[in-house]
C-alpha cells in the first residue's frame, strides 16, 4: 500500500502524521473594575457587602411591623359597622357602573361629599381654573374665536393649575371637585367649537393644534412585568378597553410585554372576544413536568426552552409581525423594553420607530430573558432585502444579546416621551417586591385615607378651625398619622440610600452576569398606578400557567383595581382626543 502523505502545506510534503492541533481556548472577557481594583476593596468589599444587606434586611423588617401596625388600626378601629359593610359590597361590584353606585354610597356614609362641591384646595389653583371657565364661555362666539384658541393655548397644557394632581382624585372613592368636571366639559366644548369654526383657515388650525398637541401631551399604557403575575393585565386593559379609554401606546415589559403585545396586535372587537378565561388554554409556556425543566436548567442555567417559546409567542403576535405591522393594522404603538446583556451598553425600547421590522416575538424572549429563566436571545428582524435576499428574517445589531427589560428598565417612561411626547403614564404594577413598599399616606386615586379629621368652616379661608372640632367636616387626613409616616418615610429612605451606596461601590457580584442592583433603585410608578392585588397564596403560581377558572379570577382583580382610576383617565383622554380630533380635521 502506499504511504500516506501529510503536508504542512501544498509545498512541502512530509512522510510523517501530523497531530491535529488543539484549539486553544478563548479567554473570557475580563469582569475587573479598573477603578476598584485596590487591595482595600478586595479585602473590605464581602465584610461591607454583608454589614450593609445586616441592616437592610433590619430596617425591611421594622418596616414590615409598621405596615403591619398601620394596617391592623385601619381594619380594627375605622372598617367596622355600617362603613365596614358597605367597603365590602363595593369591593365585590360586578361590573363598573355597580362599583361606581357603590362608591358614592360610602362617600355618602363617610361625608365626603361635601369636599367636592367646596371649590379650595391645597394642591391645585381653583382661582385660575375659575377664571379659565369664564374666559372659555365668554370666547366661544364667532366675533371672539382668536381669543378663545389664545385661551385654550394657555390651558392646554399637561397638569395646567394642577388640574392632572393626583391628590383631587384621591380624597374620594369617586369623584373629585366639582369645578374640575366643569373645567374638563367647558374645555372639550370649546375644542370642538374652535375646530368647527370658519373664522379660522385651515393653515392656522393645522398650526395651532400641532402646537396643543405638543404641550399637552399623549398617554400611555406602561404594563410591568411580574411573571405569572403579568396576566393580571389582562383585566387591566379590559377595564381600559369596555370604557373606551384604552390609550394608542401601550408598553410592556417581560410578562407585561405578553399582555402589550396582544393589545397591539388585535383590534378592539378581537379583543373583546379574547379576553376572556378561556385564553388561558393558549398560555401553556410553563406546562413541563419537573424532570424536563430541571434538567435543561441543570445543563444550560435557564428553565425554559427559548424556541418552544418563541413559537408559543407567535400566536400572541399573530406570527412574525413586526411592529410597524402591527401600528398598521391597530394604530396602536407597541413598545417592549430590552437590555443589552452587557451591563453597560444602553437599553433600547423596541417599537415602530426605533426598530419597525424588528419581529415581535423575539423582542417578548429578550424582555423576557431573566437569568436562570431563559438564557439571552437574539432580537431578529425581518428580512431586508440589502441585508439577506434569501433568508426571512436576519439578526439585528449584529449579534448583540438581550435581557429582561425589567433588570433596568421596568417603567420606560422617559423614553416613552422622548419617542411620542407621552407626558400622561398609566402604569400597571404587579412586580411582588416593589408593590410591597407601596404606601400612599395622602391616599391614592379612588383610594382615600380611612383615617379623617374634622375642620369647621372648611373652604372658608381665615375662619377655618383645627382638628378636633367634632361639629367640623371630615377630611381625609396622613395614612395612619404623621408618626407612623414619619417613620414610614424614615426608613424606606435609609433602605434606598444603602442600596445605593452597595450600587455606587459596585459591591454586589454580577451572578449570572449581570449587575441585579437596579432592581428596586428604579422608577416604578407613573401619573396614576394600578396595584392589582397579589396574595400570599398566589406566589406558589408565579411560575405556574393559569386554569381558566384562575385567569378569571385574575382578571377580575385587574379589573377592580382600575375601575377606582377610570374617571382620572376619563378626564385626561376626553381633552386629548378632542385634539386629536381637532389635528385630523385639519389634515
Amino acid at each position: 500500500k502506499p504511504k500516506k502523505i501529510a503536508s504542512v502545506s501544498d509545498w512541502i510534503p512530509i512522510y510523517r502524521k501530523l497531530k491535529k492541533r488543539k484549539a486553544k481556548p478563548q479567554k473570557k472577557p475580563s469582569r475587573l473594575n479598573e477603578f476598584l481594583a485596590s487591595r482595600s476593596f478586595f479585602f473590605l468589599r464581602w465584610p461591607v457587602l454583608i454589614m450593609t444587606f445586616t441592616w437592610i434586611g433590619f430596617l425591611a423588617l421594622v418596616y414590615l411591623i409598621l405596615r403591619l401596625y398601620v394596617a391592623f388600626v385601619e381594619h380594627s378601629v375605622f372598617w367596622r359597622g355600617e362603613k365596614k359593610r358597605l367597603r365590602n359590597t363595593m369591593r365585590s361590584s360586578k361590573t363598573y357602573a355597580e362599583w361606581v353606585e357603590n362608591a358614592q354610597k360610602l362617600d355618602a356614609c363617610l361625608g365626603l361629599d361635601k369636599w367636592k362641591q367646596i371649590p379650595s384646595f391645597y394642591y391645585y389653583d381653583y382661582r385660575t381654573i375659575r377664571k379659565t371657565i369664564e374666559q372659555l364661555r365668554k370666547y366661544r362666539n364667532p366675533q371672539d374665536v382668536h381669543k378663545l384658541s389664545i385661551v385654550l393655548q394657555n390651558c392646554l397644557k399637561s397638569n395646567f393649575a394642577g388640574t392632572e394632581n393626583p391628590l383631587l382624585y384621591s380624597q374620594t372613592y369617586y369623584g373629585t371637585k366639582a369645578i374640575i368636571h366643569e373645567y374638563n366639559a367647558e374645555v372639550i366644548t370649546s375644542i370642538d367649537y374652535f375646530t368647527d369654526s370658519s373664522e379660522v383657515s385651515a393653515d392656522e388650525k393645522r398650526w395651532l393644534f400641532k402646537i396643543y398637541s405638543k404641550n399637552f401631551g399623549r398617554t400611555a399604557l406602561c404594563l410591568s412585568g411580574g411573571a405569572c403575575f403579568a396576566f393580571m393585565h389582562f383585566g387591566i386593559v379590559k377595564a381600559l378597553l369596555d370604557a373606551d379609554l384604552l390609550p394608542k401606546i401601550v408598553s410592556g415589559t417581560s410578562g407585561g410585554g405578553l399582555v402589550a403585545a396582544l393589545t397591539c396586535c388585535r383590534t378592539d372587537e378581537e379583543l373583546r372576544q379574547l379576553l376572556i378565561p378561556e385564553l388561558a388554554l393558549k398560555i401553556t409556556s410553563c406546562g413541563e413536568p419537573f424532570r424536563v425543566w430541571f434538567l435543561r436548567w441543570w445543563k444550560t442555567g435557564a428553565r425554559f426552552d427559548a424556541v418552544d417559546w418563541a413559537r408559543k409567542c407567535s400566536w400572541f403576535t399573530m406570527g412574525a409581525t413586526t411592529f410597524q405591522e402591527a401600528y398598521e393594522r391597530t394604530g396602536r404603538i407597541l413598545n417592549i423594553s430590552t437590555v443589552p446583556s452587557d451591563p453597560h451598553s444602553p437599553v433600547i425600547l423596541c417599537n415602530d420607530t426605533t426598530s419597525p421590522d424588528c419581529v415581535i416575538w423575539s423582542s417578548l424572549l429578550a424582555s423576557s430573558a431573566v437569568p436562570g429563566i431563559l438564557e439571552p436571545t437574539l432580537n431578529p428582524v425581518a428580512n431586508l432585502d440589502n441585508l439577506n435576499p434569501e433568508a426571512d428574517i436576519v439578526p439585528f445589531s449584529f449579534g448583540t444579546k438581550w435581557r429582561d427589560g425589567s433588570l433596568r428598565t421596568d417603567i420606560p417612561i422617559e423614553s416613552l416621551n422622548t419617542y411620542f411626547n407621552a407626558k400622561y403614564s398609566i402604569v400597571s404594577q404587579v412586580n411582588p417586591h416593589i408593590s410591597l413598599f407601596f404606601y400612599a399616606p395622602r391616599g391614592s386615586v379612588g383610594r382615600p385615607v380611612s383615617r379623617g379629621i374634622r375642620i369647621k368652616n372648611y373652604g372658608n379661608p381665615g375662619k377655618e378651625t383645627g382638628e378636633g372640632d367634632p361639629t367640623g367636616d371630615l377630611i381625609s387626613s396622613l395614612r395612619g398619622g404623621f408618626v407612623s409616616v414619619a417613620l414610614e418615610n424614615l426608613v424606606k429612605l435609609d433602605i434606598t440610600k444603602w442600596l445605593k451606596f452597595i450600587k455606587s461601590l459596585d459591591l454586589l457580584p454580577h451572578l449570572m452576569k449581570q449587575d441585579w442592583s437596579n432592581i428596586w433603585l428604579q422608577n416604578f410608578t407613573g401619573t396614576v398606578t394600578l396595584w392589582p392585588k397579589v396574595n400570599l397564596g398566589d406566589f406558589p403560581y408565579i411560575l405556574s400557567d393559569p386554569s381558566p377558572e384562575r385567569l378569571q379570577l385574575m382578571i377580575e382583580r385587574g379589573e377592580r383595581s382600575a375601575w377606582p382610576k377610570l374617571l382620572f383617565i376619563k378626564h385626561r383622554l376626553g381633552i386629548e382626543r378632542a385634539i386629536e380630533r381637532g389635528r385630523e380635521a385639519t389634515r
